[in-house]
């Protein structure tokens, strides 16, 4: 059965948002939202990647999600049948929701773990590297990601759902992911209680140390609240956007090759190969030598001087 990609329909809808917040903004409310050069680079990027989407949307569902489909969910008796012998799942609407959550829990461990593997990071950081938050941001993505996203959620099809279901479904949490990159909509009561909203996805773009590393969730924010990873916004903190570690350039080609520069940078400093290794795929900042600390060590400092601070003044 064909169904078509809800993004067909979203891609025009994105440009519209994109000139309406940047019309507003400038007319009415904040005129550093936009800036024109960083919006030419997201643009530019969010072009590129959908050009590239398009055709390795076209490979991955050919080859990976059909080739496992085929594989895994062979025709017996004329029926589509897993391997494991039941029959695979059809297009009732009650599979379209499992699929659909199966999809938001895939999405959740594939986006932290662009956060939490440096070698992922690299291709990651494009969609982070604006100092800006603004719907232009929401189609500043990495082209890199596009090429190994397809393997996070193989197993869907392996166990038996259709490859163009899975792919619709991947549709809707891009367009749910686009509509969260703005700062015009605030708390929305209990909607902040199961979906990933607005502010929620603020404290995801903030560079803040309390927030780095937190809501990874793309439609609802159980997953996060399951794993540890939640966490609300505070009105009383200013927000910081970007990264740590910027391209400091609006060339295209610097944004999305700089970490990987970084890597490459940070593995020559030492001749050991578990480090070397490490620069690749641990976490990022860290270093064999403490000069640069991972988000969690550094929560950890942090939680350290405090807690002797603490002690020190008890004992005065």
């Amino acid at each position: 059965m064909d169904f078509t990609n809800p993004l067909v329909y979203g891609v025009p809808c994105f440009l519209g948002f994109i000139a309406l917040e940047l019309t507003y903004s400038k007319v009415f409310d904040n005129k550093e939202l936009y800036n024109k050069r960083d919006l030419i680079s997201s643009l530019s990027l969010g072009i590129g990647s959908a050009v590239i989407a398009a055709l390795v949307k076209t490979v991955s569902v050919l080859l990976v999600f059909r080739f496992a489909y085929d594989l895994f969910n062979p025709i017996v008796n004329g029926v589509r049948t897993n391997i494991m012998g039941w029959e695979s799942f059809g297009y009732a609407w009650y599979f379209w929701a499992i699929c659909m959550l199966l999809d938001d829990y895939t999405y959740y461990w594939f986006h932290r773990q662009n956060h939490m593997v440096r070698f992922l990071w690299a291709a990651h950081i494009v969609h982070h590297s604006s100092d800006n938050f603004n719907f232009g941001t929401a189609v500043r993505n990495g082209w890199f990601t596009l090429f190994y996203k397809p393997f996070f959620y193989v197993w869907i099809i392996i166990i038996g759902f259709p490859p163009e279901m899975l792919m619709v479904c991947l549709g809707f949490e891009s367009l749910w992911q686009f509509q969260l990159h703005t700062q015009y909509v605030k708390k929305l009561g209990i909607l902040d209680k199961f979906l990933n909203t607005h502010t929620m996805h603020q404290v995801h773009h903030a560079r803040n140390l309390e927030y780095m590393d937190k809501n990874h969730g793309g439609i609802l924010n159980i997953f996060d609240r399951i794993f540890g990873t939640w966490k609300e916004l505070d009105e009383t903190i200013p927000i910081e956007y970007g990264v740590s570690t910027p391209p400091n350039s609006f060339n295209l080609f610097i944004i999305l090759t700089h970490e990987y520069k970084n890597i490459w940078e940070d593995m020559k400093k030492s001749s050991n190969w578990y480090h070397k290794f490490m620069y690749v795929f641990a976490p990022p900042g860290w270093s064999h030598d403490g000069s640069t600390l991972t988000v969690k060590q550094m929560r950890a400092e942090i939680a350290k001087n405090e807690t002797e601070a603490k002690l020190e003044t008890a004992s005065s």
